[in-house]
């Protein structure tokens, strides 16, 4: 499985807007310099993301964009299927677009890929941009869990 760079930017950029955590919208040109976000690829995703209904814009001197919703609520795992889709080291192992192999039935590999699915899956599905903002706090402070770097 590989994310696209559509979908790593995408996670950046509401990254972003959970570490602002203002009620004032963030200007996109902030968002791409401090994500490293070419910026006609930056205007492109969060309109997608805005249509998906998961950050707002407001248009003028004071525009920008923020989130819809809050940080501790928006999983990573939302934003990369609404981004690249399902969730799959491979298309046998699809919940939602499942392709059958040639092995059908026959593989041995199949329980294998589904466990790898299952763990990426509640990586990205238990964790939230809070939790993605917080955790960064933190090791810039030293700390990572109970670790000190």
């Amino acid at each position: 499985m590989s994310v696209s760079s559509k979908c790593y930017y995408a996670v950046r950029a509401i990254y972003a807007l959970a570490e602002h955590a203002s009620s004032e919208p963030l200007k996109i040109a902030e968002i791409a310099e401090r994500e490293m976000i070419p910026i006609r690829f930056l205007e492109v995703i969060l309109g997608q993301l805005k249509g998906g209904g998961f950050v707002q814009s407001r248009r003028g001197a004071e525009g920008g964009y923020r989130l819809l919703r809050a940080a501790d609520d928006l999983t990573v795992g939302e934003i990369m299927r609404y981004v690249d889709g399902p969730i799959a080291p491979v298309d046998c192992v699809s919940q939602s677009r499942h392709k059958e192999c040639d092995f059908h039935g026959e593989c041995h590999f199949f329980g294998f890929w589904g466990r790898v699915r299952q763990a990426i899956s509640d990586v990205v599905d238990r964790t939230t941009f809070a939790d993605l903002v917080r955790e960064n706090h933190e090791r810039k402070r030293g700390y990572v869990g109970d670790w000190i770097i």
